[in-house]
């Protein structure tokens, strides 16, 4: 069977929920019934022949070939299958995803990966805000899955983050690991102020200082090496990064002691 590819248009006159349009909910859906699906989020509410041709059979397997920053909540609660978007994406990239894997060839907005809980999302380029955090009101962020930003995060990547494991490589804004409260943050490149800021478990790998550490962090003595080798090497293995991100030797924080957390950050000495 061939990829579900539908093709963009033109830029869309307003912004798009595509969360329909997932593995799960278009498995046994006719072309017509396809082309029918309400995605315009205005009075006009575009449908999916309004903004794409589309072509191809397979759901398990879907092609988005052009991307805009109108691409909102794309493969939310997906639970199988994959998609690869040709382009950039807008908010709430994956949102509530369980499983499959998502693939954007470009740049995505606020909140992707935001409820995550299984599967995987990998972008080429950089992330807004809030990767992997919760909306307004919600107690949680990402509670599981592989997410990985191969440019650049905004601020706040990780917030109130549960579990799983979020790699940014080239560099994340303020307050990384914000309020986490489990999981595993990796981060290459620059890293922005008051990492880990209220965390209350989990741990944050960085391979540098970061520019300015909260002062309720302690340093707390040489890390756990077997676990700083193992998470390498899975990074590696798993094609995210092409080196090890930690040194032989490394300093290791403990926070943040104003919630009287058990978080660490571990950078190289």
């Amino acid at each position: 069977m061939k990829a579900l590819t539908f093709t963009l248009i033109a830029e869309p006159p307003e912004r798009l929920d595509l969360s329909p349009l997932t593995p799960e909910r278009l498995a046994g859906l006719a072309k017509p019934d396809i082309a029918q699906i309400r995605i315009g989020l205005s009075k006009r509410a575009s449908t999916v022949a309004d903004v794409f041709r589309f072509a191809g059979n397979d759901t398990q397997d879907i092609v988005f070939d052009g991307g805009s920053t109108r691409f909102d909540r794309l493969g939310e609660g997906m639970t199988g299958g994959k998609i690869r978007v040709i382009g950039d994406v807008g908010a709430q990239l994956g949102r509530l995803m369980r499983g499959g894997a998502i693939v954007v060839e470009g740049k995505a907005g606020p909140h992707a990966g935001s409820g995550m809980r299984g599967g995987r999302i990998e972008i080429a380029s950089n992330a807004g805000d809030h990767l992997g955090g919760p909306l307004a009101g919600e107690l949680a962020g990402m509670n599981g899955g592989v997410l990985i930003v191969r440019g650049k995060a905004g601020a706040f990547a990780g917030d109130r983050m549960r579990r799983g494991m979020i790699a940014v490589l080239r560099g994340a804004g303020d307050h990384a690991g914000c309020r986490m409260i489990a999981g595993t943050i990796v981060i290459a490149g620059e890293t922005g102020d008051m990492p880990g800021y209220l965390m209350r478990r989990g741990s944050i790998l960085l391979d540098r200082k970061p520019a300015k550490l909260s002062p309720s962090f302690v340093e707390s003595g040489a890390p756990d090496s077997v676990f700083t080798a193992v998470l390498d090497r899975h990074l590696i293995a798993e094609g995210i990064l092409k080196r090890p991100l930690l040194g032989k030797a490394q300093h290791r924080f403990s926070g943040d002691n104003a919630v009287l957390g058990l978080g660490e950050i571990i950078f190289p000495r």
